[in-house]
């Protein structure tokens, strides 16, 4: 018996193996049969299982399955061995794929939703326990996919021939795999669609469900309750409450924290309870703006209401490990923002009062989106990362003349004014002076974001 917990890969993708110590003396043996830290820190997904099930069989050649549940599995047996077999029933190129494996003491097994199981005892009296992360219903009972075991295709070389065996009449009818539809594979949810980045995040991740706010309002718990949860694997929230001036307004700062927090307070539980991975944005309001480059362990010192949301709900993510918060500054994508009215004003010939004394970059949406796409593809750790333009501060005045001298204007048309001059006579939110994200961790994770000059003129292009 092996003295080192391991988990192995199989030629099945998300089936694992895992190696567990047992302990005997006279007495007879122990072992840890779940201990999610340990295996865990060896590479079991973190599938927090919600029900322990047990099947004992009373004899040798008791056969059951093959079933594939809405659910992870993890199964090992209390007594006794068996002789497991998998097929993945999943949509994509390894439907069909088997893979057989003895199960002892010693040896547990992973088995991903939509991957069907069977297995065969090998002594009487065996008891096969197994762990799953969803609770059993007559609902998802439903939703179960089956594969004969006699099935010539997956050719499963039973060590008790099936005529032998113990089997139920429901398992000797299941269909053969030729019969079987694929399961398909978890998706990713965008919500908040209908906005600058739900745009740009159709466009890098073509295979997602995309909801805007009027298929999904996330401000109505039952609507978010509604949502079929056991469809995706992932949530990306581009939904905001981004009026910043009327945040600080009595009926603005109700709106604010309704969308900003309670909504995403809401759909944090929703990817915990179902064990999604969870995409979220931010922002540079977040900080005061007194220091000139915020990395993201900066701790929260948000001046106005559209910071404080956005930092009660940085934390909130933050209580789910399955994370990635994405910081950014200066939004720009397709719609109204300040490059596109910047352009506009050059093109018409209007020269534009701009604060010159409040610095940071932009973040194009396009490049934001496929920062989340390359995120979820892997293998960069959860947790938060800055995004936005690389390149040196500049203050929106600056900005501003990049467009209008791209735009065949003078740059200098572009009046240059204070925070301060700006804002005299005008109900403006307080605004960070420094937006300047760093952006070592984004860049040590493989990472790549364009400069702003490159950018920019990408985003003018498409301007015309």
């Amino acid at each position: 018996m092996t003295t080192e917990l391991r988990v192995t890969t199989t030629a099945i993708p998300g089936l694992l193996v895992l190696d567990l110590p047992v302990h005997g003396d006279n007495r007879g043996w122990f072992k840890e049969n779940w201990q999610r830290a340990k295996m865990v820190a060896v590479g079991l997904p973190d599938f927090g299982p919600v029900q322990n099930n047990v099947s004992f069989n009373a004899t040798a050649g008791v056969t059951r399955g093959f079933h594939a549940e809405p659910w992870d599995k993890y199964v090992s047996v209390a007594t006794g061995s068996v002789f497991g077999a998998w097929v993945d029933l999943r949509a994509g190129g390894t439907f069909g794929r088997s893979v057989t494996v003895e199960i002892t003491p010693g040896r547990a097994v992973f088995v991903p939703r939509g991957v069907a199981n069977a297995f065969q005892t090998l002594e009487p009296g065996t008891a096969y326990s197994y762990l799953v992360n969803e609770h059993w219903s007559p609902q998802a009972k439903a939703s179960y996919a089956f594969v004969n075991l006699a099935d010539e295709t997956v050719a499963v070389d039973w060590p008790i021939p099936l005529e032998r065996a113990e089997l139920s009449a429901a398992d000797r009818e299941h269909p053969r795999l030729s019969e079987v539809t694929p399961t398909a594979r978890p998706r990713t949810l965008v919500v908040g669609a209908g906005g600058q980045l739900g745009l740009a995040l159709q466009q890098a991740l073509p295979d997602a469900v995309a909801l805007g706010r009027d298929q999904l309002d996330l401000t109505d718990p039952a609507a978010l309750d509604a949502v079929a949860w056991a469809d995706y694997d992932t949530v990306v929230n581009a939904s905001a409450y981004t009026a910043v001036d009327a945040a600080e307004t009595a009926e603005g700062r109700r709106q604010a924290w309704a969308v900003n927090v309670a909504a995403v307070g809401r759909l944090v539980e929703a990817a915990r309870t179902h064990r999604l991975t969870l995409v979220h944005v931010s922002s540079d309001y977040v900080f005061d703006g007194t220091r000139e480059v915020h990395p993201e362990t900066e701790p929260f010192s948000p001046l106005g209401v559209y910071g404080q949301t956005k930092a009660a709900a940085d934390a909130l993510v933050a209580t789910w490990s399955r994370h990635y918060l994405l910081r950014t500054s200066w939004v720009v994508g397709q719609g109204r923002n300040f490059v596109a009215t910047m352009a506009g004003l050059a093109d018409r010939g209007v020269s534009p009062a701009v604060i010159d004394d409040q610095y940071g970059r932009p973040t194009f949406t396009t490049d934001l989106a496929r920062v989340v796409a390359e995120l979820l593809a892997g293998p960069a750790p959860f947790g938060t990362y800055n995004v936005s333009c690389s390149g040196p501060a500049m203050s929106w005045a600056d900005l501003a003349a990049r467009v209008f001298a791209a735009r065949g204007r003078d740059p200098r048309d572009v009046q240059r004014v204070s925070a301060a001059t700006y804002g005299e006579g005008k109900a403006l939110a307080p605004r960070p002076q420094h937006s300047v994200l760093a952006l070592d961790k984004l860049e040590a994770a493989g990472l790549t974001v364009p400069s702003t000059d490159q950018a920019l003129a990408d985003y003018l292009r498409g301007l015309g």
